[in-house]
């Protein structure tokens, strides 16, 4: 969440910053409950003071024997006007908290302002798109003929959206999760295997409650969300803790199935693994000292084209407008891969920089200097990555005329097998 003292110093800022980003959040009634508030606990003060020269006053005279009965009958009215006030406070901090985790995090200076997706900005593109001597099939016509995925049977398991790998298709799939954990490994990540369910808490921790409700699978009876992202779980692993100065950067790297429900995704192309329920990821999580974010950000993006290069898979670098940015994010880039039969790119991955908002909703901070006050850090992710679009992307990229897949090099190690066939 936002600092209360930045929104009191910065209305305007403010008022701004969410505006472009296409919220409606009642900022002068958030100053409004932040004076009262201010005004009960100087008002509180003042009768705590008054109480304690009453009790002091009692004692004195209790010592000397003397009666305290009007004293005692005023320090009583004074703890009265006290509670009144402690729970006058009480409901004004309530009101206070429920407006701030409504309000997003703030777009950084660099963020264009903008609409919607329209008005997100090219940066660069990636790899070479392949020529065809052919007609290129779809990934979903692909994987009927060859065996490796079936929808329909998925679908009489669990219903649309939920993808079902079969033989070299399950094989492939796995083999890309392992690459990429490796690849990431091998450069410092520390690999963490997460649960996938998680409280509330942890949810409002990363930004995901109460914004992102709707869209997320929630069992209430155990009151846990299934992930729609490892970043929540992995992040919120140094939730309400103070981390030393001298271990940061933390990086982390973890795989896990995630789940959204994809609400008001009505009418949108949901054709095999375009949009889909349950996917595979790959994310990348750091923890940093706030001087050096902007350079871990975009640290994240080059990690996610070097594993693309890798697989020499053609793909775009998008900058997030204003309007398109998510409600936690500062900055983000999403980095998306070409599909040659849908012709047109597909969102595989989204490298995001939240500065210290998340570090505030969980209370994660660190301290500089051994004797320094305690700071938030910053937290980042990037989908290093998601599997879903990017397996769309490799099926029809490295198809054959009779219909085989040429397994990307990279990957042969981890399948065993150069073609699918």
């Amino acid at each position: 969440m936002l600092d209360m003292k930045y929104i009191r110093e910065n209305p305007d800022k403010v008022k701004a910053g969410i505006k472009n980003k296409k919220v409606e959040i009642d900022i002068d009634g958030l100053l409004e409950l932040d004076k009262k508030r201010r005004d009960i606990l100087g008002e509180a003060e003042v009768l705590k003071a008054e109480r304690n020269k009453a009790t002091n006053l009692i004692s004195e005279l209790k010592r000397k024997k003397e009666n305290a009965d009007e004293m005692v009958v005023k320090s009583r009215e004074i703890g009265d006007k006290i509670s009144g006030y402690d729970e006058e406070l009480r409901v004004v901090e309530k009101g206070i908290k429920e407006v701030m985790m409504t309000i997003p995090n703030l777009p950084h200076d660099s963020v264009p302002v903008g609409r919607d997706a329209d008005d997100n900005i090219e940066v660069r593109q990636g790899g070479a798109k392949r020529d065809f001597t052919f007609t290129p099939k779809d990934h979903l016509q692909l994987s009927e003929k060859l065996g490796i995925m079936d929808f329909k049977r998925s679908s009489r398991m669990s219903g649309s959206g939920f993808p079902l790998y079969i033989d070299k298709g399950a094989t492939l799939e796995r083999a890309l999760i392992s690459y990429m954990l490796d690849y990431h490994i091998k450069d410092g990540y520390k690999e963490i295997m997460p649960p996938i369910m998680a409280l509330p808490s942890a949810m409002e921790g990363t930004g995901q409650l109460p914004k992102l409700k709707e869209d997320m699978y929630y069992c209430e009876k155990d009151d846990l969300y299934l992930i729609p992202t490892a970043e929540v779980t992995i992040t919120n692993m140094h939730r309400e803790e103070l981390i030393s100065a001298e271990n940061l950067p933390l990086y982390y790297v973890g795989y896990t199935p995630c789940f959204r429900r994809e609400a008001g995704s009505y009418g949108k192309d949901t054709k095999g693994l375009l949009r889909v329920h349950q996917f595979n990821k790959v994310e990348m999580v750091k923890f940093v000292k706030p001087e050096t974010s902007y350079d871990e950000h975009e640290d994240l993006v080059k990690r996610v084209e070097g594993i693309l290069n890798s697989l020499k898979i053609h793909y775009r670098i998008l900058l997030l407008c204003t309007g398109d940015l998510s409600f936690s994010a500062a900055k983000c880039y999403d980095i998306e891969t070409w599909s040659p039969a849908e012709n047109k790119y597909l969102e595989a991955s989204s490298c995001s920089n939240f500065e210290d908002f998340q570090a505030r909703r969980m209370d994660l901070r660190y301290r500089p200097e051994p004797k320094a006050k305690p700071e938030f850090l910053h937290t980042l992710n990037g989908s290093g990555l998601a599997t879903s679009r990017l397996m769309v992307s490799i099926l029809e990229h490295y198809q054959n005329e009779d219909g085989t897949i040429t397994v990307p090099e990279v990957l042969r190690k981890y399948t065993g097998f150069d073609v699918i066939k």
